[in-house]
């Protein structure tokens, strides 16, 4: 979606909105999570904001990714905002630990999980060679829950999937290169830059 925003010449959240106006769920999480995060702010040389939109299970969630990109092709993810409207909600406080449970596993995955193969098999026999987030890098997570009288909808799995297109976004925003395989490690940050 960003990369045919950008062809057109358009802001990748005005082009979302408007393919999307007459789903107003969608635009709702949207328009929360963008204003939220301060779409549209300057940043400072090397950082870039990244959106993605996802719908699942009767629920609707948008996400906002604050990256940095360090000069060695480190991907820092400073902070995520994430809109949700899943339907009316009685208790908050298990929808935002799913939201934030969701976005590290989406984090991690985009940033480190990778199975790797070698001499005809799973190289990848524990988790010393499966790499996963730590908590010391897992960014600071704000959970924006939309006020909605629409049909409730699942929560367990919505965050995830939005996550690794915001990072990729965000790089995008940051460095003007794309990337568009897993996990983002340096060395394919610094391949996509060179490319560039």
């Amino acid at each position: 979606m960003d990369e045919m925003a950008h062809l057109a010449g358009k802001d990748s959240l005005a082009f979302r909105l408007a393919l999307l106006k007459n789903n107003m769920r969608a635009t709702r999480v949207l328009e929360t999570v963008a204003k939220k995060a301060g779409w549209g702010k300057k940043m400072p040389e090397g950082r870039g904001l990244g959106i993605a939109q996802h719908h699942c299970f009767g629920s609707y969630v948008a996400q906002v990714a604050d990256v940095s990109v360090e000069k060695n092709g480190t991907i820092k993810v400073n902070r995520m905002d994430v809109a949700v409207d899943c339907g009316p909600v009685v208790n908050p406080g298990p929808l935002e630990a799913q939201m934030e449970g969701g976005i590290i596993m989406g984090l991690s995955t985009a940033l480190k999980e990778e199975v790797r193969f070698a001499n005809g098999g799973v190289a990848t026999a524990n988790y010393e060679d499966y790499d996963l987030l730590r908590m010391n890098e897992v960014p600071e997570i704000k959970v924006h829950i939309i006020d909605s009288d629409d049909k409730i909808g699942g929560i367990g799995e919505p965050g995830v999937p939005p996550a690794a297109p915001a990072v990729a976004n965000a790089v995008f925003a940051a460095t003007g290169a794309r990337l568009r395989t897993i996990p983002m490690t340096p060395e394919r940050v610094l391949k996509a830059l060179s490319a560039g």
